[in-house]
């Protein structure tokens, strides 16, 4: 899911949503064609095969590895994905960024390091695309 200028989302198809008022802790694993949208509160490990969107009223402590992720809302902890992370004012992010495309808009907080890194396509599809190690340098 991609958002369009007036910062409504695009229907391009939210296939789990986990809303405000939510408390999660320990390991999410979402695989399949869709996204991930998260407006609650949520402790541990993220993992998805496509996009992950949290929302402005999400509070993440977590690792988070995806194709994909927008984030809105507060995040704590390391961010790694495959094509592309970008975050969005309101944004509170306190942790490492690794893709390669970052985006980052005015009115966002950001304390961490950023790493652009080249899309690697051979090695991420030889293995688990659900497994991507967090490499820090």
């Amino acid at each position: 899911m991609w958002w369009n200028s007036d910062r409504k989302p695009k229907q391009t198809g939210i296939m789990a949503f986990v809303g405000e008022g939510s408390e999660i802790e320990g390991k999410y694993t979402f695989t399949g064609a869709g996204t991930l949208l998260i407006n609650g509160k949520f402790e541990g490990e993220i993992s998805t095969t496509d996009a992950l969107v949290l929302g402005e009223k999400a509070v993440i402590k977590a690792t988070i590895r995806a194709k994909s992720v927008v984030i809105w809302g507060e995040m704590v902890g390391n961010v790694q994905a495959r094509e592309r992370v970008e975050l969005r004012g309101p944004a509170r992010v306190f942790g490492d960024l690794e893709a390669p495309v970052v985006v980052l808009e005015e009115g966002v907080l950001f304390e961490g390091r950023c790493r652009m890194v080249q899309s690697r396509p051979d090695v991420e599809e030889a293995r688990d695309p659900s497994v991507v190690p967090f490499r820090r340098s």
